[in-house]
């Protein structure tokens, strides 16, 4: 009988483990599914945050809408594009009589890559603008700093308003950046006067 008694002990120490298990796994199970489900909703709520966030771009006016755009863009600070126009070889205006031609290559830096896009699309009139801008100047001008700078910014309204679909604003040649149009700046990587 002592025997039988040893025996009986373990059995009954035995049972509650595999409750204990059991029971484990239950918890267990449970939470996966609620942190599951958690995750879940999460996800649908910022998915529907994002899609009234696209709704309201839509309806909101091209004003907001290009401010908008571009907090996003200072919040990412994504890298900026940039785009080489073809070269550029005009004869210059004199006074004196003497012949000089520019030549010039302007790269663009754009405020969106799908700018980019645009240009393409425009660049008959982008080039012929900018060759009425650079066929009305003399040497004196763009042999100076200054006057190469004044040359990018009047290119950059100029091509700023043909992409907008408006008139370039002289007030804006006068500043070296325009954060607000899809055309950020005018560099040269080649201009020489003769």
């Amino acid at each position: 009988m002592a025997d039988a008694k040893k025996n009986e002990a373990p059995a009954e120490g035995e049972a509650p483990k595999p409750k204990k298990k059991l029971l484990l796994f239950i918890i267990i199970g449970v939470l996966v599914v609620v942190l599951g489900g958690a995750g879940a909703l999460f996800m649908m709520k910022k998915k529907s945050a994002e899609d009234e966030e696209a709704a309201e771009d839509e309806e909101a006016p091209p004003a907001k809408t290009a401010k908008a755009k571009k907090k996003k863009k200072d919040a990412h600070a994504a890298p900026p594009t940039f785009v080489k126009l073809d070269p550029f070889v005009v004869k210059l205006r004199s006074d004196e009589g003497a012949e000089n031609y520019v030549q010039a290559v302007p790269e663009l830096k754009l405020a969106d890559a799908m700018v980019a896009e645009q240009i393409k699309q425009f660049a008959p009139e982008i080039r012929h603008k900018t060759l009425l801008i650079l066929a009305g100047k003399k040497a004196a001008e763009l042999s100076t700093p200054e006057g190469m700078q004044q040359l990018a910014n009047q290119i950059r309204e100029s091509i700023n308003a043909t992409l907008e679909g408006g008139k370039p604003d002289p007030a804006k040649e006068k500043l070296d950046v325009n954060e607000d149009g899809p055309v950020i700046s005018v560099f040269f990587s080649s201009l020489i006067v003769q």
